[in-house]
């Protein structure tokens, strides 16, 4: 049976540190991908993963990376979509998980948000990453690992 492992789509992601406190106090091993050399800690649990700057290239290596054994760390619902057809359990950087039975929905809301900021109809980002989302992504990323640790 392989390890349990955490791939995370770093370009954008706020909650590495998070990611590797969990990694470190569970033992997993974490890939942390980029299309840019970002800092990762000297540590033998983590694997920095750099690939090209083409469109794309680190969801298309995380998305064929992704198993069963996979926890995946991902606000792009495009990849979460990807990686749950292979079988990956997959963490928004919010905490929320991404489920065979949410998918749908998210991408259908992805679809819709896309039209309206086409249209102009909608201005600004995502709204300011909070206290109680940096908890609830430890907490969902801790229950992932202990469920696929479990014998």
């Amino acid at each position: 049976m392989t390890s349990v492992r955490i791939l995370v789509d770093a370009d954008a992601c706020p909650v590495k540190e998070e990611v590797y406190r969990v990694a470190f106090r569970r033992e997993v091993s974490v890939a942390v991908v980029s299309n840019m050399r970002l800092r990762v800690p000297d540590h033998p649990l983590v694997e920095r993963v750099v690939v090209s700057d083409t469109f794309d290239a680190a969801d298309d290596w995380i998305a064929g990376e992704a198993d069963a054994r996979t926890v995946v760390i991902t606000g792009d619902i495009l990849l979460a979509d990807r990686c749950l057809k292979a079988g990956a359990t997959v963490i928004g950087h919010n905490g929320k998980p991404f489920t065979v039975a949410s998918i749908g929905g998210a991408l259908a809301t992805r679809a819709i948000m896309a039209d309206l900021r086409a249209g102009g109809d909608v201005v600004g980002g995502p709204a300011p990453f909070t206290k109680a989302e940096r908890s609830r992504f430890l907490q969902a990323l801790d229950e992932a690992l202990a469920r696929l640790q479990r014998p």
